[in-house]
């Protein structure tokens, strides 16, 4: 076994003190913390989109966005409250494509992981003090977690991670809602068992320290969809689906039973337009349905400047990993969530 330095060690504080929020600013963030803490306990009804790209590849488009997203948020922000997805690290199953800014800054360049986090925390931090937003982002790499811990108010545990116990434990400890997705099999007992490690104390090592932590109440499921044997896309959006995750919600006591639909991925099969009518359809099952009203309140979008995807990064503000929907989709789309939920 070789493991070969490819730079020097990171100092953890002076890079968090690159890009450490203070003043106003801090405040700000604070207080939409208290609000998005409140949607998730229930204590307040407005319903929640984390939405945003499906990877901040490029800083530039990824703020031109997040000004725009900040403009639509204050003409809705009586009835939907809006997490900017960040999105820094990609998972990839064989390990190969882009694997986000973490790991190449400049996509163009070969990777760099110093020069990365600094990309991270700069980028995060951009988008909080220029535009007023907070952000979300996935937790990839738990043992990173501190480089983006003060930044971040909103941490996912994706597909491919949420069966790992590492990943677990360290939910247990974040004090910001942390959304645990069903794994690519669309397996739920793994994703409520990965919520509840993450609810409960735990006691491992992390980073080379025992650790212990008091749990996180703010954990809770995203459904995703799944893919079954022949490869074909499961989705688990519909109306049984969500009653189904409600009684286990229920039967397992767990705390702040919050239900996130993730409307891309295996949920539409990443055909990017879907998103619009899994939106329609379950905000017709909450309107029909008084617990599905209660549980399900939140939507995670995956949405950019331009429709679709690239494989190279040529136009400005268009995926180079998943589909999203463009930005006139998207305001678009927004508009008729707020409208739907004022009738």
């Amino acid at each position: 076994m070789a493991f070969i330095p490819a730079s020097d060690k990171i100092d953890v504080d002076k890079v968090r003190q690159l890009s450490k929020l203070t003043g106003a600013t801090l405040e700000r963030k604070e207080a939409r913390d208290k609000e998005l803490e409140a949607i998730i306990k229930g204590e307040d009804d407005r319903l929640l989109l984390v939405i945003g790209p499906c990877s901040s590849d490029n800083e530039e488009a990824v703020l031109d966005y997040a000004h725009r997203l900040a403009a639509l948020q204050k003409e809705v922000r009586d009835r939907v409250f809006m997490v900017m997805r960040v999105y820094t690290a990609k998972p990839r199953t064989n390990g190969d494509g882009y694997k986000g800014l973490v790991h190449q800054p400049d996509t163009q360049d070969q990777p760099n992981l110093i020069n990365g986090i600094k990309a991270v925390r700069n980028l995060h931090y951009r988008v909080i003090t220029e535009t007023g937003l907070t952000t979300a982002d996935e937790m990839l790499y738990p043992e990173n977690l501190s480089l983006v811990d003060d930044l971040v108010s909103y941490i996912a545990i994706g597909a491919r991670s949420v069966e790992n116990q590492q990943h677990r434990f360290v939910a247990s400890g974040i004090d910001v809602p942390t959304g645990m997705k069903n794994p690519t099999s669309g397996n739920l007992n793994i994703m409520f068992n990965a919520i509840y490690a993450a609810q409960t104390e735990q006691n491992f090592l992390y980073n080379g320290q025992e650790v212990k932590t008091s749990g996180n109440p703010l954990a809770h499921a995203i459904l995703r969809g799944g893919v079954n044997e022949y490869g074909k896309n499961i989705p688990n959006y519909y109306y049984d689906n969500l009653l189904d995750t409600i009684d286990q919600y229920e039967k397992m006591g767990l705390e702040n039973p919050f239900i996130m639909i993730d409307t891309n991925h295996d949920n539409s099969g990443k055909q990017y337009l879907e998103q619009v009518r899994i939106v329609r359809q379950t905000l017709i099952n909450r309107d029909w349905n008084e617990k599905i009203d209660k549980y399900a309140r939140g939507f995670m979008i995956e949405s950019y400047l331009e429709d679709g995807r690239q494989d190279q990064p040529e136009v400005f503000g268009k995926s180079i990993t998943d589909p999203c929907l463009g930005w006139d989709n998207t305001e678009q789309l927004v508009h008729e969530i707020y409208e739907t939920l004022g009738k």
